[in-house]
């Protein structure tokens, strides 16, 4: 069984690997810096070192694979992450379309669904809609808001203020990353399935940003408070943090796009995953906000 994961330390990705070797896979992994990979995973795995934006290096990782798990690389801060998301996909999909891969699993997103108006998201609809057509069997994996986004205003938390530019009151799906590795690997391993396939990824529970904050406040022993922000005022922040106007636009586009979404997939025994938030923060956040 070949299977291909690419971006192998990260949030998901890394679960993914360790499931796989498991489950008794040798996975060909794809990574810039294979430094960043412990000893024992280097030396169960084969490891291709490159960078996802390389068209060439993608295409000659992937020919051949029985499987790829396919994570779009493009930070929401490129100059325009969309077209950059859909050209470091085209060697994926181009190996698909002539049959040089059989199957793709891809990290979606909620959202994706609307096809248009959803900032950086918009570019995972759109590689969607481009495996659809390569006649490859492919798995969608429409997953909700992730736990570790919190990690990115660890400054913030550490004052006790939790900052938001959505809806404070309005419940959305929250899931740890982790928990999506766990349906990634068992959907690499399956052959239960072909074609078309869309899945969501919903964590435990909806939360809206007023329970996150009373979540942490329990979690981490110390109030936080929630702070909610216009969209007006999140362009300015990033535009005085240097970003371009499609990255500034990708990256708002994310919040405007979701509000009063329903996701696509309704909540069910297969969209729902078991790791809570409290449990995640008291675990995984609280020890980062100690040091």
């Amino acid at each position: 069984m070949s299977i291909v994961v690419t971006t192998p330390t990260g949030h998901v990705g890394s679960r993914v690997v360790r499931l796989l070797l498991q489950a008794g896979v040798r996975p060909h992994v794809l990574v810039r810096d294979p430094a960043r990979l412990d000893e024992a995973t280097r030396a169960r795995a084969d490891v291709h070192r490159g960078d996802l934006t390389d068209a060439g290096f993608v295409r000659e990782a992937v020919a051949g694979a029985g499987t790829v798990f396919w994570v779009d690389p493009t930070p929401h801060t490129a100059a325009d992450p969309i077209e950059t998301s859909l050209r470091t996909a085209a060697p994926l999909v181009e190996a698909a379309r002539v049959g040089d891969v059989r199957r793709v699993v891809f990290l979606s997103s909620i959202g994706a669904e609307k096809r248009h108006g959803v900032g950086h998201i918009d570019a995972l609809a759109g590689i969607e809609e481009q495996l659809d057509a390569t006649g490859a069997d492919v798995l969608h994996l429409r997953c909700a808001y992730f736990f570790t986004n919190l990690l990115f205003d660890l400054e913030g938390l550490s004052r006790g203020v939790l900052t938001t530019a959505f809806d404070p009151g309005r419940p959305m799906p929250w899931v740890d990353p982790r928990d999506i590795g766990d349906v990634v690997a068992a959907r690499l391993l399956s052959d239960a399935w072909q074609g078309r396939v869309v899945q969501a990824v919903h964590g435990p529970e909806d939360l809206a940003f007023d329970q996150v904050a009373r979540i942490l406040t329990d979690a981490l022993g110390y109030p936080i408070r929630l702070d909610h922000v216009g969209d007006e005022a999140t362009r300015d922040a990033l535009r005085a943090a240097g970003l371009p106007p499609s990255a500034v636009e990708g990256i708002v586009g994310m919040t405007t796009g979701s509000r009063g979404l329903v996701p696509e997939q309704p909540r069910d025994l297969l969209t729902t995953t078991p790791t809570r938030l409290s449990g995640w923060a008291h675990a995984q956040l609280r020890p980062l906000l100690e040091k």
